[in-house]
C-alpha cells in the first residue's frame, strides 16, 4: 500500500469509525469547521481540568479517539514503530500546541493535518489528557558506551530546556523514552531546515551537532525515564 493510499485509507476508516467530519456533506463540515475553527484551545484545557467530572467525560472521548491513533501510536501511546513517536506521558499544552500547528500548517504532515480539522475542539482537548495520563514502556539503552556519551552531551544543553529529566514542561516537549528513530530524524530535520519542523531555537542548536552527537543524544533520551 504507497503512503497516499494508506492517509485515504486511514482518514476513510476515522470517518467511519468515528463519525467525525470528514463523513458529512459540505455543509456540515464547513458549519463544524466553524463552530471549532476559534475555540482557545489552551483555555478550553484548562477549564476542563478545572472540573473534575468534565474532565473525567472528555477524557473517555480521547480515549475512544485515541482507539484509532492506535493504528500509528500504539496502545495507550507507545508506538508500533521507532519512526512515529510515543505520545504517552507528553505534556499536554505541549500537546495541544503541537496539534495547532497541524491544524494550521506550521508542522506538515498530510495526515495529521487532515485529521486535525476532522476533530472537535473537545475531542482534541480529550486525547492530549489520555495520552498524559498513560505511562512511557521504558527501553533500556542497547548501547551503555554510546548512551552514556549522550548524557554528558545532553546535561551540558538539552537540559536547559527539556529538563535533566527530559519531562520537558507546557513548552517543551517530553523526550524521555521517545522512539529513537522518530528522535533522530526529528533532529535532522531541525538541522537541515527542513520546513516539516519549524523552531530557531532547535535550528541553531542541532546546526552544531556531529552524527556523531546525534547518535549518542538519541542513545540515552530514548532509554531515559
Amino acid at each position: 500500500m504507497t503512503s497516499a493510499t494508506s492517509i485515504r485509507w486511514l482518514a476513510s476508516l476515522l470517518a467511519a469509525s468515528l463519525g467525525l467530519v470528514l463523513a458529512l456533506p459540505a455543509g456540515a463540515q464547513t458549519g463544524l469547521a466553524r463552530k471549532t475553527a476559534h475555540v482557545d484551545l489552551q483555555a478550553r484545557l484548562k477549564e476542563v481540568a478545572q472540573d473534575p467530572q468534565l474532565s473525567a467525560s472528555i477524557v473517555k472521548t480521547g480515549r475512544q479517539v485515541a482507539s484509532f491513533c492506535a493504528h500509528c501510536h500504539g496502545e495507550g501511546g507507545n508506538s508500533l514503530t521507532s519512526e512515529v513517536p510515543n505520545l504517552a506521558g507528553q505534556n499536554p499544552d505541549y500537546l495541544i500546541e503541537q496539534l495547532r500547528q497541524f491544524a494550521d500548517g506550521r508542522r506538515r504532515n498530510e495526515f495529521m493535518e487532515g485529521m486535525m480539522k476532522a476533530l472537535s475542539s473537545d475531542e482534541k482537548i480529550g486525547i492530549v489528557l489520555f495520552y498524559a495520563g498513560e505511562q512511557v514502556a521504558h527501553k533500556p539503552a542497547a548501547n551503555a558506551a554510546l548512551a552514556a556519551r549522550g548524557r554528558d552531551y545532553y546535561n551540558k544543553v538539552c537540559f536547559q530546556c527539556h529538563g535533566q529529566d527530559g519531562r520537558g514542561n507546557e513548552h517543551f516537549a517530553r523526550i524521555a523514552g521517545q522512539q529513537p528513530q522518530y528522535l533522530r530524524t526529528t533532529l535532522q530535520h531541525y538541522q537541515q531546515g527542513a520546513r516539516l519542523r519549524v523552531n530557531p531555537l532547535m535550528s541553531g542548536i542541532t546546526k552544531q551537532m556531529s552524527e556523531a552527537d546525534i547518535d549518542a543524544v538519541v542513545a540515552y533520551v530514548s532509554s531515559m525515564k
